[in-house]
């Protein structure tokens, strides 16, 4: 009997313990929807973008390259591959920026950032990365851009 009772209570506190790490909240529509894993996560590409060995100094070429990169980082938005980017301030690694795209291979990010004349005519350099994590970090787009005031 005893060992009964030990076994009943046994049963009670590992069906508890489980019950404890499902997520009330889980949405298997939304988490198929992007691609999410039953962690909540998926495989990204982080791309660090540093100064390029294209050390020109012609101000029109300059402009033109930045405003390509502009416009793919625009189409990779609208595309919904590109998930965040941004600038970085000045620092020792010459690092410029980065992105996280969402795609999982790295030639994948690559068929993605050759449009980008800023790359292309090494004004940037890329570093690629995997980077796993939260599969809702492209429902980050939508509230963006419904705050930003000024185009950048």
């Amino acid at each position: 009997m005893k060992r009964l009772f030990t076994f009943i209570l046994l049963f009670i506190f590992i069906s508890n313990s489980n019950a404890q790490n499902e997520n009330p909240n889980y949405d298997a529509k939304l988490a198929e929807e992007l691609g999410a894993d039953d962690y909540g996560m998926k495989q990204y590409v982080f791309v660090v973008l540093k100064t390029g060995t294209n050390t020109t100094t012609d101000k029109t070429f300059t402009s033109d390259c930045f405003k390509s990169h502009m416009e793919n980082i625009n189409k990779l938005v609208t595309e919904k591959k590109l998930i965040v980017a941004g600038p970085m301030s000045k620092n020792e690694n010459n690092f410029r920026g980065i992105f996280i795209l969402d795609v999982k291979t790295f030639e994948e990010a690559n068929e993605l950032l050759e449009n980008d004349k800023a790359i292309k005519e090494k004004i940037l350099a890329v570093e690629l990365y995997k980077w796993y994590g939260s599969a809702a970090l492209s429902q980050y787009l939508e509230a963006s851009n419904k705050i930003w005031k000024i185009n950048p």
